[in-house]
């Protein structure tokens, strides 16, 4: 008898590679001509990044420097949440957070996209933040990595196939 094979969907983020990007971001800030003298920085707030400059302007481009370090790291945009610029005192400040784990309703939506238009024999299980996929043939696993990649600008969040057996 064969044993099913599996695979499960999550979303995570390195740690590690996300607190490098904010590091190179801290390091072109203090460093380049345009933000001289704004008082912009970008600091970790516990599992918050804290993002104050002097005007809105110059907030929002320490923002887009951060997400293009995250890029360039291999960390998806989808993982940022950041809220909007707000004044605190005589700074703007913009807070954001990296979101990890898939949502209940996004898991069920994943479900309902492999139930719906993956191959039929193919078993989803919702596991906390996680979705365990599972199927006779691992042909048919393949083809629904495939199918999720091609939907993930639909789910707004990244991601990723882990655990593959």
């Amino acid at each position: 008898m064969a044993s099913d094979s599996s695979f499960d969907i999550v979303s995570e983020i390195d740690r590690q590679e996300a607190d490098n990007a904010l590091n190179q971001a801290k390091k072109e800030v203090q460093q380049r001509y345009d933000f001289r003298g704004t008082d912009a920085s970008i600091e970790w707030s516990g599992e918050q990044i804290v993002i104050v400059a002097n005007t809105e302007d110059r907030a929002l481009a320490v923002l887009d420097v951060f997400q293009s370090k995250l890029i360039k790291r291999g960390i998806s945009l989808k993982s940022l949440e950041s809220g909007d610029p707000y004044e605190s005192g005589k700074q703007v400040r913009i807070v954001s957070t990296l979101k990890e784990g898939i949502a209940q309703d996004v898991a069920k939506r994943i479900g309902k996209i492999v139930r719906d238009e993956g191959p039929k024999g193919v078993k989803t299980q919702i596991q906390g933040e996680e979705i365990r996929v599972s199927s006779k043939s691992r042909d048919d696993l393949q083809a629904i990595i495939a199918l999720l990649r091609g939907k993930e600008d639909d789910l707004d969040v990244a991601l990723q196939f882990t655990n593959y057996r």
